[in-house]
C-alpha cells in the first residue's frame, strides 16, 4: 500500500485552474496531489539575437522559499540561479518547443514563468504539464488579435514521475517516494505517446532494461490521462 492509498499504477488527483493570474496572457495554477506550481505565460513582440527565423519559447523555473518543508533561499540572494532551476527550466522549454511551430508563432517569444508554491514530488514534470496550458492560452490570445494567422501548437505535451521504491515499479511519485527511491525517472511525452524527454538514474542502485521499460509503460498510462484531462480544460488545438 503506497503512503496515499494509490494503486502502483495511479496518478495523483490533477486540479487544473486556467486564468489564475489577472495580466498574463495565459495562466495556469496546476495541483497534483499536493505540488502546486503557477505557471505564466507572457508574450513579446521580438525573439532573442540567437534565433534567425520565427518566433521562441522559453520557461523560467523557481521554488517559494516555503514551498519545502524548510525554508530555502531565494535564488538572487545567492546573485545567481540554483543548478537545478537552471536544468529544470531548460527541460521545460526544450519540451514545450518540441511542440510548437516556431516559424508560425511569428518574431513573438513565450515565456513560461513556473513557480512552484508547494511541492510534493513532481515539480519539474507538473510545470510542463501546467506550462503548456498557459502557452496555448497565449497563442490563442495572438490569433485572437491577429498578430499569427495559425495556431503554431500541433501537438499536446505532459510530463510525468516514475520510480522504483522498494523495488516495486510506481508512478507518479510522492516526496517521501522521491526521496526514497531506487530509481527515479520523469517522461516527457506527447498525445500521440512519443517520448520528448527522458531523465532515468539510479539513485539507489543501477536498473535493468526490464525495469526501465516497465516504468516507460507506466509513464505512457500516466501521460495519457493528464492529455485527457488538458484537453478537458481547453478542448482540441
Amino acid at each position: 500500500m503506497r503512503i496515499d492509498g494509490r494503486a502502483a499504477d495511479e496518478i495523483r488527483k490533477v486540479k487544473i485552474t486556467l486564468g489564475f493570474s489577472k495580466f498574463a496572457e495565459g495562466s495556469c495554477l496546476i495541483e497534483v496531489g499536493d505540488t502546486m506550481v503557477l505557471c505564466n505565460a507572457s508574450v513579446e513582440d521580438r525573439v532573442p539575437p540567437h534565433v534567425q527565423s520565427g518566433g521562441w519559447v522559453t520557461a523560467e523555473y523557481s521554488m517559494l522559499p516555503r514551498a519545502n518543508r524548510e525554508r530555502s533561499k531565494r535564488d538572487v540572494s545567492k546573485l545567481k540561479l540554483s543548478p537545478r532551476s537552471a536544468e529544470i527550466q531548460r527541460l521545460i522549454g526544450r519540451s514545450l518547443r518540441s511542440a510548437v511551430d516556431l516559424e508560425a508563432l511569428g518574431t513573438h517569444t513565450i515565456t513560461i514563468d513556473c513557480d512552484v508554491l508547494q511541492g510534493d514530488g513532481g515539480t519539474r514534470t507538473a510545470s510542463v504539464t501546467g506550462g503548456f496550458l498557459a502557452l496555448v492560452l497565449a497563442c490563442r490570445k495572438l490569433l485572437e488579435d491577429g498578430k499569427i494567422e495559425k495556431m503554431p501548437v500541433h501537438t499536446f505535451v505532459s510530463g510525468i514521475s516514475a520510480g522504483i521504491v522498494r523495488n516495486e515499479a510506481l508512478l507518479d511519485l510522492c516526496y517521501e517516494e522521491d526521496s526514497g527511491a531506487m530509481v527515479d525517472l520523469n517522461c516527457i511525452m506527447t498525445a500521440d505517446g512519443d517520448i520528448i524527454e527522458l531523465q532515468g538514474t539510479g539513485e539507489g542502485r543501477p536498473f535493468t532494461m526490464e525495469e526501465q521499460r516497465k516504468l516507460l509503460n507506466l509513464c505512457r498510462k500516466g501521460n495519457m490521462l493528464l492529455t485527457q484531462i488538458q484537453r478537458r480544460c481547453i478542448g482540441d488545438l
